[in-house]
């Protein structure tokens, strides 16, 4: 074994052997392959191989996407055999629910260039003879996916790598690994050990156990998956010798299952509730090619609904159940990045479609350790998106739910309820008091909506308009004619202070920075590429002070990303003040009249005006209270020391009794800020996205001097921008709102795609923010946008079409 390299990578099932095989096709030869048994010898070797292209996650889905094709053109292509059979897949649906399900789902793979066919009950008895319909309303089926032989798969990648100059070493145990001074890692193995700029952990069910050595608490945990092979069929053996093609992948969504032709009879995959966690501990050192027992028990209702489905399945002896660890991650994706805290250390870790992944996870996170940052939107999959929240029986609880929750319909406002609550303000027994309903968000609890008197603060979830579209109405129209107050108390906040701070952030930022002590910009943190990484409203405290305000689901990510590019002379420090300061958000037209009921501060326009802060006292706290909000309406946010909340929030109740003060929650707060096209991270600002197409041009400053991301959004604009950010006006009708990640269509062809949608009640109209053709981006442009499968006029607007003016914001 060699003593250095460029990059090791830990682990040689399918997930790390599509790593290694990218990196050599990036050009990187001096790459290094450890493997503590044989390889394929964790969970690659008693996968099932599926393909599954459905998944509703941007990310993932383009990540399959580009697995399947490559696998294709290994095969097809280059003559090696894999294993492919792309004999498609098809998924069933019984109720009214997972039909809207597909139909969104179908708009979705059309941004991203998966083909979709919807089919008839008839249809799917056609192409799967021994389907019974019975209760079938429909189904979906991929003509591209299949399935794969995963030792195929993975010996292929070793071998391609291996012919492109890297080495692979089996019976390899990595033992320690450690940061050296000068940044590089030093691997320890019991065959030696070896030095890397990079090391990227791909160790599957031993990723808790990797991560430790490097003091990583890593939000991923096995699950025990089953599944059952059978004997051959007798029908299944005639199709076979008249040369009829093979049936393909049958899954029946609401009954939680998946099915094959194997060999001659058939595969039955369930995903059943109640599988455990397993490893809690770790795998034994010695573990290889690892069974568990099989538990038939557990499977019962699933068996169960595959004989009412296909009733040739009840005839079969069983072959063999295998019962294996597969990763899981609190939201079912996996975890593919830079790990947080430590430079050139990489996760690819967490998968539960590891076989689906191989391929486009090892593609990412290639160009994101060569080139610098990732070709596609990958926040779905960023390890930072968790925080060290995520560990322990929180994490197994999350996992296990994950798990039962594959085949469940996934709606655009779902919010899985184990293991909570976990993080909760001062103030969320008094929200829940006053009939909130809760999501959360990064371990936080937050209100989503208030339940009207009366009636039970359940939620409820849909494609279409849910029980809370009336309530969050009720909510947005009392914001604007009187007052609400919002819990914001998950916002990711920070100081940076220090002799360098200002130099630090001026180019950490495309906006200038405030001038003067107390005043705030919003501000973006350009990726090298050009794109959008990180936004934060920062405020100026002083000469040397600076708090930095940024979304609750990226406080990982935007503080990790701070950290990374702090100069290392000491010259800036940086403070996280997030779980220290609680945020009451108060706005409206009585929002002056209420605050000033509380304190002796001058509160009008000229002493306190729009876009800057004060230290001020209310209600006898002392508050940071800035002038801005994501409603469009008169307000503060006010930063307030935490223990001191109640305090805070009850003073404002009580002051505001007459001026029917209300809370509101982050479903009306999302429909407030869609009439004024505020954009969001993750939605209309992606690395994807050069900031100018998301429409930043306030907020982008090249002749301000030298920033992160100038030359290169420079050179993206003589190249040409094929996107431009609109604010769409939708016919939707009376039943369903557009959603996010929806096709727009101009004169037939598909034109962009939804980032944002739903419903502006101030308004009173539909509301989309589509990324589309620059062409088309003038107001009064006539489109369509896609909603549950059919199309519906769209016409491009002026952006913020409630108060252009900003008068209410500025008043």
């Amino acid at each position: 074994m060699k003593s250095h390299a460029r990059a090791v990578v830990i682990g040689g099932g399918a997930v790390g052997l599509g790593t290694l095989y990218h990196l050599v096709q990036k050009g990187w030869r001096d790459v290094v392959l450890l493997e503590r048994k044989e390889l394929t010898s964790g969970s690659t070797w008693h996968a099932a191989g599926l393909l599954p292209l459905f998944n509703l996650s941007y990310s993932v889905g383009q990540i399959h996407k580009y697995s399947v094709a490559l696998y294709t053109r290994l095969q097809e292509e280059q003559g090696l055999e894999l294993g492919l059979r792309r004999v498609g897949n098809i998924r069933l649906a019984m109720t009214p629910d997972r039909m809207d399900e597909y139909r969104h789902y179908a708009g979705v793979a059309a941004t991203i260039g998966v083909q979709v066919e919807f089919l008839t009950p008839d249809q799917v008895q056609e192409i799967w003879p021994l389907c019974s319909t019975d209760g079938l309303l429909g189904a979906i089926r991929h003509p591209q996916d299949g399935y794969v032989q995963p030792a195929d798969l993975s010996q292929a990648f070793a071998a391609l790598s291996r012919a492109g100059g890297a080495e692979i070493h089996r019976n390899t145990a990595v033992t320690a690994i450690a940061q050296l001074p000068g940044g590089a890692w030093r691997v320890t193995t019991d065959r030696g050990e070896i030095v890397a700029e990079h090391v990227v952990s791909c160790t599957g069910s031993f990723a808790r156990r990797t991560a430790a050595m490097v003091g990583l608490d890593v939000p991923v945990q096995p699950v025990e998956h089953q599944f059952i092979v059978t004997e051959a069929h007798p029908e299944i053996q005639a199709r076979r010798r008249a040369g009829l093609p093979e049936m393909g992948v049958l899954r029946e969504s609401d009954g939680s299952w998946y099915m094959r032709e194997e060999a001659g009879g058939l595969l039955l995959g369930p995903y059943e509730t109640g599988a455990p966690c397993c490893y809690l501990d770790g795998p034994a050192g010695d573990v290889e090619y690892e069974l568990f027992q099989e538990d038939l028990d557990r499977l019962a209702p699933h068996i169960e609904s595959a004989i009412h489905r296909v009733p040739a399945f009840g005839e079969l002896g069983v072959k063999r159940v295998y019962n294996g660890a597969i990763a899981y991650t609190p939201d079912g994706s996996p975890l593919i990045g830079p790990a947080p805290g430590l430079r050139n250390f990489w996760l690819n870790e967490g998968h539960s479609f590891g076989i689906t992944a191989a391929g486009g996870a090892g593609w990412q996170l290639a160009e994101w350790i060569v080139e610098g940052e990732p070709g596609i939107d990958m926040l779905g999959v960023d390890p930072r998106r968790f925080g060290p929240y995520a560990s322990g029986a929180w994490l197994r609880e999350k996992n296990e739910e994950a798990y039962a929750n594959v085949f469940t319909v996934h709606y655009p406002d779902e919010e899985r309820p184990a293991a909570r609550p976990l993080k909760t303000a001062p103030c969320h027994d008094r929200l829940q008091a006053m009939g909130a309903v809760f999501g959360q968000k990064y371990g936080w609890e937050r209100a989503n909506w208030f339940a009207p008197a009366g009636s039970a603060a359940e939620d409820h979830w849909s494609f279409r308009r849910s029980r809370w579209f009336d309530p969050v109405g009720a909510e947005c129209r009392h914001v604007m004619d009187h007052v609400g107050l919002l819990d914001m108390t998950p916002f990711a906040k920070a100081r940076l202070s220090g002799p360098g701070a200002e130099a630090f952030l001026d180019r950490l930022v495309a906006n200038r920075l405030p001038r003067k002590a107390g005043r705030i910009a919003l501000c973006h943190a350009l990726a090298a590429g050009g794109g959008v990484h990180s936004e934060f409203t920062i405020q100026r405290e002083a000469e040397d002070s600076f708090y930095l305000v940024s979304a609750a689901g990226y406080t990982r990510l935007d503080h990790d990303w701070l950290w990374r590019h702090l100069p290392d002379d000491g010259s800036v420090r940086f403070d996280d003040l997030t779980t220290a300061i609680g945020v009451l958000v108060v706005a409206g037209p009585k929002a002056r009249t209420l605050l000033s009921r509380l304190t002796r501060a001058d509160l009008s326009g000229a002493a306190f005006p729009w876009l800057s802060g004060q230290q001020i006292d209310i209600a006898g706290v002392p508050v940071k209270a800035l002038r801005v909000n994501f409603v469009g309406e008169l307000g503060w946010e006010l930063h307030h020391p935490i223990e001191m909340q109640n305090r805070l929030f009850d003073g404002l109740v009580a002051a505001g009794a007459d001026l029917a003060l209300k809370p509101f929650g982050i479903r009306a707060m999302d429909s407030l800020r869609l009439e004024k096209s505020y954009r969001m991270v993750g939605a209309e600002l992606s690395i994807e996205y050069a900031a100018w197409e998301s429409g930043l041009d306030r907020f982008v400053h090249p002749d301000k001097g030298d920033f992160i991301g100038r030359d290169s959004l420079l050179a993206w604009r003589d190249r040409g921008f094929r996107n431009a950010l609109v604010t769409l006006e939708v016919q939707a009708g009376n039943d369903a709102d557009p959603l996010a990640n929806a096709p727009v269509f101009a004169n037939g062809e598909m034109a962009g795609r939804a980032t944002s949608g739903g419903y502006g009640f101030r308004l009173e109209r539909a509301l989309a923010l589509a990324m589309v053709d620059p062409a088309l981006a003038a107001p009064g442009t006539g489109l369509e946008l896609e909603i549950l499968g059919r199309r519906h006029p769209a016409m491009v607007v002026a952006d913020s079409p409630y108060d252009p003016e900003n008068a209410r914001l500025r008043a």
